[in-house]
């Protein structure tokens, strides 16, 4: 995890960036184990999301008086975020690398860059109002990446490696789910976008420099038609997934209705 800018200026236009290195060859046996090898991992990061939940909610208080997060709280949510992210690259297959048990591990290969800075008022004061669409395409974008999960475990078991258009799609589901936990927990005002990718930098000198640890294949995150085609899918997925399981919870409470009042009857004869 990085952070950067100038702590006096807001940050309005600068979206948290992700780096993970380009698809490589990855170990079959860590990739048909990767959900029991990660379970320790996730047990953290459930406990350490209920603490981070309690902290941005002091944050949101701390935000709204003053326009911008206190030091510590802000270093604890952005350590938290990377270490969430690294979990869950590793999860996604993006990575074969093991995330270690560190906010601030040295050498990881998978990074976000943070550049907290002033915050607006009125923005603060409205943010879990805000963040609902983000929110919502976020629960559609995880309904559909669980729907087909499976298909890019099993392509990247048989390959050893996960396939460009497979990773670039998975690469932006999770910058995407990044972006909006950053959102979420103050750590920017940059609204999260640009879920279909980046384009292409006008010009060259900007792009970005290399990275101390080797390069980024998702900065700038480059998508072709099969990548774009891949989200679509997951978005598609997402919502009929989404539709399906409020279906069944709204048929299963009809039962229960009905179970309930069947019992009653019953009871007064």
């Amino acid at each position: 995890m990085t952070t950067g800018g100038n702590p006096g200026l807001p940050q309005a236009e600068h979206l948290p960036e992700l780096d993970v290195p380009p698809p490589g060859r990855q170990r079959r046996w860590t990739v048909l184990l990767r959900f029991l090898l990660l379970l320790p991992q996730f047990v953290v990061t459930a406990l350490l999301g209920l603490a981070a939940f309690f902290v941005t909610v002091v944050a949101w208080f701390a935000a709204l008086f003053t326009g911008r997060l206190p030091a510590g709280l802000a270093d604890f949510l952005s350590g938290y975020l990377a270490y969430d992210t690294r979990v869950a690259a590793s999860a996604m297959l993006l990575v074969d690398r093991y995330p270690p048990f560190s906010f601030d591990p040295q050498g990881h290969p998978v990074r976000i860059e943070l550049r907290p800075g002033v915050l607006n008022r009125l923005a603060v004061l409205f943010r879990f109002v805000l963040m609902i669409p983000a929110a919502i395409v976020t629960v559609v974008l995880q309904y559909g990446l669980g729907a087909v999960c499976w298909v890019f475990w099993l392509i990247t078991l048989v390959l050893g490696r996960m396939p460009g258009p497979v990773f670039g799609a998975v690469a932006a589901v999770l910058r995407y789910r990044m972006r909006y936990q950053a959102y979420a927990m103050m750590l920017t005002s940059a609204y999260p976008k640009r879920l279909f990718g980046d384009g292409r930098p006008a010009d060259p000198a900007a792009a970005p420099a290399p990275l101390p640890g080797g390069a980024s294949g998702t900065r700038p995150l480059l998508l072709g038609t099969p990548a774009r085609a891949w989200i679509v899918l997951i978005l598609v997925l997402g919502v009929l997934g989404g539709g399906a399981s409020q279906t069944v919870q709204v048929r299963r409470q009809d039962v229960d209705t009905v179970d309930a009042a069947a019992t009653v009857a019953i009871r007064t004869r």
